[in-house]
């Protein structure tokens, strides 16, 4: 059977969106799940205070599109780093050690998690643009320590987070997942998932529990 023209199997920096992702993708050493409202920022928040989550910890961690990417993701074999505005440089530091480690060219699918759309029970992956950057920045950063053969899927993702890096704190307050957030009190949660390097923490996935890599 044919390779899929989606699977981004020549370039080793790979991007699409959501679980369905893992399947349209060629096989990754690395999978990089950004879903920055709120999954990735909290995983984060947690490790730096100290606390390890468990993947399946609660309702809410099963309910939010990034757990069921890094899920997935964890099904692969791949290692499974979670990545997002406020780790970004960090992200690419820890591929760049998986590589070393394993002394071959590594293969990175960033896998924007996006948000299902609940409107009429579709189910339908809605874009969120807070991915679209976070997805972005760990590329970006990937590319500025030579991992940068990227897909032209991952090339514009880079690109948008480029381009738009000084606005991205007022655009994810605009946004829609983030007036969301805002409109029941978490303006703050919303601000910090903003703040690009921030954190050095890199959450990577080890027998279902997300500890700090």
């Amino acid at each position: 059977m044919p390779e899929s023209p989606f699977a981004q199997t020549s370039y080793q920096v790979r991007h699409e969106w959501g679980v369905d992702a893992l399947a349209t993708l060629a096989p990754a050493h690395v999978v990089v799940v950004v879903d920055v409202l709120r999954f990735s920022s909290t995983v984060i928040q947690s490790l730096e205070g100290g606390d390890a989550v468990a993947l399946d910890a609660s309702a809410d961690a099963v309910s939010l599109n990034g757990a069921a990417v890094a899920r997935a993701a964890a099904d692969t074999g791949a290692t499974v780093l979670l990545g997002g505005l406020r780790n970004a440089s960090a992200v690419a530091e820890a591929v760049m050690a998986v590589q070393r480690m394993r002394g071959a060219r590594t293969s990175i699918a960033v896998i924007a998690a996006g948000e299902l759309s609940s409107r009429d029970g579709d189910g339908r992956l809605r874009f969120a643009v807070e991915d679209q950057f976070g997805a972005g920045a760990v590329i970006d950063a990937l590319g500025r320590l030579g991992i940068d053969h990227t897909s032209p899927e991952a090339a514009a993702a880079g690109e948008s987070f480029r381009a738009l890096r000084g606005a991205v704190r007022h655009l994810l307050t605009a946004s829609g997942s983030g007036r969301e957030l805002i409109d029941r009190g978490q303006r703050d949660e919303v601000l910090a998932a903003a703040a690009v390097d921030a954190a050095s923490v890199v959450p990577v996935l080890r027998d279902g529990v997300f500890v700090a890599f």
